[in-house]
């Protein structure tokens, strides 16, 4: 993929959840400063979660948008990309965001959709990461900022922050300390990203001032 897009601010954001929707929250504080740079215009998610009501209770733009075991994934898909593309976004986050992305919303909105994960990726992709960091005796972990394509947790990175493992974690306390330090990134990043624009050139990727 080579992409390149100008600074966007102020941009229009979209955040993707299906949890409390941690990382949204910080999304949406950042944006109250004009500085940072973009405004989340809506929030979507696959199921009925908390983050979904924390953002009714501001009256800002929510859908759901479930996926049936057993039902039309292509469908689906579309479907998805036609909910996203009514908000005009610049710029999609997932956020905890536990579905996989299809070709549909891919080819609309390809280079402008980032994901967050709690490894040093390419290391320990998938949802198990903080345990399997753990199991495999490394020293440090941390979380990821990466460009979603079809693969799961393979796109362009970002942005990566570095967490310690400690001699007496196990998997919920490595991830605690994590997710501190995701949310922070993220916020920072995502700023980075709208206020200077991006360059995707193969797997390599460069933010601009």
């Amino acid at each position: 993929m080579n992409v390149t897009v100008e600074p966007l601010a102020p941009a229009r954001i979209i955040v993707l959840v299906s949890g409390e929707g941690s990382n949204m929250r910080d999304l949406v504080r950042a944006s109250r400063d004009q500085r940072w740079g973009g405004d989340v215009v809506a929030v979507g998610a696959d199921r009925h979660c908390a983050a979904i009501d924390w953002a009714k209770q501001r009256g800002m733009t929510t859908w759901i948008h479930p996926f049936a075991r057993g039902g039309d994934r292509a469908a689906w898909d579309r479907e998805l990309a036609q909910l996203l593309a009514q908000s005009r976004p610049d710029l999609i986050v997932c956020a905890g965001y536990l579905k996989m992305l299809g070709p549909a919303v891919l080819d609309a909105f390809g280079g402008r959709i980032v994901n967050t994960h709690n490894s040093l990726l390419p290391s320990f992709p998938g949802i198990h990461a903080p345990a399997d960091a753990i199991a495999s005796g490394v020293k440090v972990s941390g979380a990821t900022l990466f460009f979603v394509d079809e693969g799961e947790d393979t796109g362009q990175i970002i942005a990566q922050t570095v967490v310690p493992v400690l001699p007496d974690d196990h998997a919920d306390s490595l991830l605690q300390r994590i997710k501190e330090a995701e949310r922070v990134q993220l916020v920072e990043w995502v700023g980075r990203l709208i206020r200077g624009g991006w360059t995707i050139s193969g797997r390599r990727v460069e933010v601009g001032n």
